[in-house]
């Protein structure tokens, strides 16, 4: 009889990860934001559905101020089954993180999850100027749905093609956009949304955040090496199903022989026939984003609300000044 398999309880390899993706048109976004500020009437601020609370960049807390806003939590479907227990507990647990904005949960496979989007913001996104309508700015971590959901917005909201350019790694909007109409009103006063750059925070204090941030794509993949990521992914599967790599693995908390039988049976082979890793290890990070193994979060809510009634301040919600001191810090530590 075989040993049952246990799972890794905790993630060891945590120290060659980089705590920084804060570029240069991050910064330059978040500044072009501020100062349009007093032209904005609403914030939308996408954060993504399997990481809800590292998705949260505390940058936009001292950046938009008291502007009035909403929460959208993105790519629902990749985090649980669709109409789960799983789903509906999670859900509720988010909404308890949120008292200052209403909140909502999009997929990123349905274009009618944004309806009642439209009718909140029908009702309650009114603009000053009836003259220019309601000007509502869309704002996040990168590659974290932004242009996919304005897009959802228009084509149900005046039934147009899409207008932001959307693709799998981050990066892709690069300024603000251009007012793009969402929903038609009487008198003209209209409501516009507007494209930004996915913003990053200047420093990641705790490197699990980092890596959970780079698995659902906010990093480069560039960034963290793939098979890091692969192994840590691979911790976040066994910890919820290890069956869903039995096509080219046992069970198991060993990441190398399951990325070899992945690139043989996949055929990510290098010259004379050897199994290309990083390859591999890209691939089957890829197969996770598309919700091919395992729909779950990543983040551990029970924990994050035991901090919030505890009264502990969670680390990554530094404000901007402490961030960039520490990203100080980090470069002259490197030199």
């Amino acid at each position: 009889m075989a040993a049952k398999f246990i799972p890794r309880q905790v993630f060891p390899h945590y120290g060659s990860i980089p705590r920084s993706y804060f570029l240069g048109h991050h910064r330059a976004g978040l500044n072009k934001m501020k100062s349009m500020l007093s032209s904005i009437d609403y914030v939308i601020e996408c954060r993504d559905y399997r990481v809800p609370v590292t998705s949260i960049n505390p940058m936009f807390e001292e950046a938009l101020g008291k502007t009035r806003r909403l929460t959208v939590y993105t790519k629902r479907d990749l985090g649980a089954k669709a109409q789960s227990a799983a789903q509906q507990q999670t859900e509720k647990s988010v909404q308890g993180f949120n008292h200052s904005s209403a909140v909502f949960f999009v997929s990123s496979s349905s274009r009618q999850d944004v309806s009642p989007i439209l009718k909140h913001l029908r009702n309650d996104a009114e603009g000053p100027d009836k003259l220019v309508g309601c000007r509502v700015l869309v704002v996040g971590m990168p590659n974290v749905g932004k242009s996919t959901l304005i897009n959802n917005l228009r084509s149900q909201g005046v039934r147009k093609a899409k207008a932001a350019q959307t693709g799998g790694q981050p990066g892709i909007t690069r300024k603000i956009g251009t007012p793009i109409k969402i929903i038609e009103r009487e008198n003209d006063s209209h409501v516009y949304v507007l494209d930004t750059p996915g913003v990053f925070m200047p420093y990641v204090p705790d490197a699990e955040n980092m890596l959970k941030l780079a698995l659902c794509g906010c990093v480069k993949d560039s960034v963290i090496s793939p098979v890091t990521l692969a192994d840590y992914l691979l911790y976040h599967i066994n910890l919820h199903d290890a069956r869903v790599y039995q096509r080219w693995s046992e069970p198991s908390n060993e990441i190398m022989p399951l990325l070899e039988g992945f690139a043989r049976r996949t055929g990510l082979l290098a010259k004379g026939g050897i199994p290309n890793i990083d390859l591999a290890a890209l691939h089957f990070i890829q197969k996770w984003r598309a919700g091919d193994l395992g729909r779950f979060l990543l983040d551990d809510l029970q924990a994050e609300a035991r901090r919030l009634e505890d009264g502990t301040v969670e680390e990554t919600r530094t404000s901007i000044s402490q961030a960039i001191k520490a990203e100080r810090k980090a470069k002259k530590q490197q030199v």
